[in-house]
């Protein structure tokens, strides 16, 4: 690093009050995912706050400033990048926060600027910006593949509508279950809907977002948002969490203006049809169904208790909790694009997903995201605790009539 790198540049004026209001209780190390799994204290929230801070008091700091900043260490600039990327970013440690840092987005910022100083990203998540470049999604798969595998024939897409449906890369090509119960779910309640072709239907911007690659995240958003806007569609709906926190939270960001639809994730959309009584289910489910956050559903947008109404109202069904639920749900370990590179992290996390609901007598654990259900499937794999795993539109999907 040059002594004229900047650790506070590109950082908000909360980042930095953020950073200085740690007071390193160490009360986030109990909720951690990645401490729970490995616990490394020297990757924990409290000691990468204070490595960040150290680099910014040695390069930009008061001592810096009359008699010169420190040079710094790159092997510490690299440990403190390793640290960065090995979190799911999942967010738990800022609901758990004293002091109120909202993590969830502080994270992958510090991810930026070590991607912008040629830290980071890790591994494959590098290749990200080209792949997407070339073929639209962070798999690097066809784009005409994109719905073709999962797409029910029965259901009717309409040209232009008011309302929108975007399956996402990895629901589409990783979770298909998932969104086959989505638009299953769609045509159930008869409302009309459109969809991009596959080939428009590009890459929401999150992996690009999540692993500090922003250079795209402006042509993604304007590309989708623009096509969307040409349907005439006034509301946009998706089942992955990832795609609604960024569609919510950045593409107004990115687009540089409101944004001309709304944006809900589909168990929102789903409870309201229930309620109004657009939805109905041609059968009963009796068993015990346990529900797991994800992260960036529940803390990320504040969607907690939709799912559990539409679960709810299934007939014969109980639901039961995890001892950590809602705001508190534990990671899955399938967040933040760590899974990419720390593969054994998201298996054990994963685990103790299983671990709990078979010891709670859980009948089905139920997800709502399709990287937690892609990883936890895959964490099951060959693991002596077994129970069947289902998305909750695939759960629906099963139980559903239009009539």
């Amino acid at each position: 690093m040059t002594e004229k790198t900047s650790f506070v540049e590109g950082l908000t004026k909360r980042h930095l009050i953020e950073l200085d209001a740690c007071t390193r209780c160490s009360e986030c190390l109990k909720w951690c995912p990645v401490q729970e799994v490995t616990g490394n204290r020297g990757i924990s929230p409290p000691e990468k706050i204070r490595m960040y801070r150290d680099l910014i008091n040695n390069t930009e700091g008061l001592k810096a400033r009359l008699f010169g900043p420190r040079k710094v260490n790159r092997e510490l600039l690299e440990e403190f990048a390793k640290a960065v990327f090995e979190c799911t970013t999942c967010g738990a440690c800022g609901e758990s926060c004293e002091v109120g840092i909202f993590s969830q987005r502080l994270w992958p910022f510090l991810r930026k600027k070590m991607v912008d100083m040629g830290l980071g990203p890790l591994g494959p998540q590098a290749n990200l910006p080209k792949v997407i470049e070339r073929t639209g999604n962070p798999y690097d798969k066809p784009a005409e593949e994109r719905y073709r595998p999962w797409f029910p024939q029965e259901v009717k897409v309409a040209g232009r509508a008011e309302i929108g449906y975007y399956a996402g890369c990895t629901g589409a090509y990783e979770s298909q279950a998932m969104v086959r119960g989505d638009v299953l779910a769609l045509g159930a309640i008869g409302e009309p809907f459109t969809m991009l072709p596959p080939e428009e239907e590009v890459c929401c911007g999150f992996p690009l977002f999540i692993t500090g690659q922003h250079d795209r995240l402006e042509d993604l958003t304007r590309r989708l948002v623009d096509a969307y806007r040409i349907k005439g569609v006034k509301l946009l709906i998706s089942s992955c969490p990832c795609c609604v926190n960024i569609m919510a939270r950045d593409w107004p960001l990115f687009y540089g203006q409101e944004l001309p639809f709304k944006i809900r994730h589909i168990t929102q959309f789903v409870a309201d049809a229930i309620k109004d009584g657009k939805f109905h289910f041609k059968e009963g489910l009796k068993e015990k169904l346990i529900y797991h956050d994800p992260c960036y559903l529940s803390r990320g947008v504040g969607v907690t208790e939709e799912p559990r109404s539409v679960l709810k109202s299934i007939p014969g069904v109980e639901l039961i909790e995890f001892d950590r639920s809602g705001l508190d749900s534990r990671c899955c370990g399938a967040g933040g694009a760590a899974r990419k590179v720390f593969h054994d992290n998201a298996i054990a996390m994963g685990r103790l997903t299983i671990d709990e609901a078979v010891g709670k007598g859980a009948d089905r654990l139920v997800l709502s995201c399709p990287a937690c259900y892609s990883k936890v499937n895959e964490a099951m794999e060959g693991y002596d605790k077994q129970i069947r795993i289902v998305d909750i539109m695939e759960l629906i999907a099963e139980l559903i009539s239009g009539d």
